[in-house]
């Protein structure tokens, strides 16, 4: 089994992530419906279910650097960074976001993000993969990655296809994607969500991705 390409169904990934959108969906329930996505995109959501966002009145603005393809759906979106967004206090019901904080850069960063998220809606929900478990899922072929220190992770992609854009021979462009990605811990999380629950996502007794929720 595939383990972790989200684009093939048959992946622990997907499977992941389709156990995690039957949480949200409760989630969802339980909050407004302005619904703001932190650095997510509309297909995402689609596996959340269009059907059952217009049929429960969801809008989601999503907050992207990158221009996507939004298709059918009621979404909007907003420009801008996700570590200082221009919304006043209180804008939305609901901030989502599923893997992002771990690549908005320093610690700093991570700070602005999670104030921005605790700040802009009175629920939330952020998903990242856990440091401590041994798969990294952005660099999955190489167990343990993360724990290696920087340049022996950037000599490997230089050198075998282990991330997603395949073999990286440029050193400079191997460092830059090795920075561009700072997973986090547990002990980290709810000192960015203090007022959040956290929830461990585990898989063989281990704890594979961590999940903040404020309801």
């Amino acid at each position: 089994m595939p383990l972790n390409d989200p684009r093939d169904p048959k992946s622990l990934s997907s499977k992941f992530r389709a156990k995690r959108a039957v949480a949200l969906r409760k989630q969802l329930l339980r909050s407004g419906r302005r619904v703001l996505d932190l650095g997510g995109t509309s297909n995402y959501w689609r596996g959340i279910g269009i059907d059952f966002l217009q049929k429960n009145g969801f809008e989601i603005t999503i907050l992207n650097f990158e221009a996507s393809e939004l298709g059918e759906g009621p979404f909007t979106t907003l420009g801008g960074d996700a570590c200082n967004v221009d919304a006043p206090d209180m804008a939305f019901d609901f901030v989502h976001s599923n893997s992002v904080i771990e690549h908005v850069g320093s610690w700093e960063r991570m700070q602005m993000f999670a104030r921005e998220v605790r700040r802009l809606a009175p629920a939330y929900y952020v998903q990242t993969p856990n440091w401590w478990f041994p798969i990294e899922p952005h660099f999955y072929k190489v167990p343990m990655f993360q724990w290696l220190p920087e340049a022996v992770r950037a000599s490997i992609l230089q050198h075998l296809p282990v991330a997603h854009a395949g073999r990286i021979p440029d050193r400079q462009r191997a460092l830059e994607i090795v920075r561009s990605t700072r997973l986090l811990t547990p002990a980290q999380m709810r000192r960015l969500f203090p007022d959040g629950q956290l929830i461990r996502e585990r898989l063989l007794g281990m704890t594979k991705s961590l999940i903040m929720v404020r309801d």
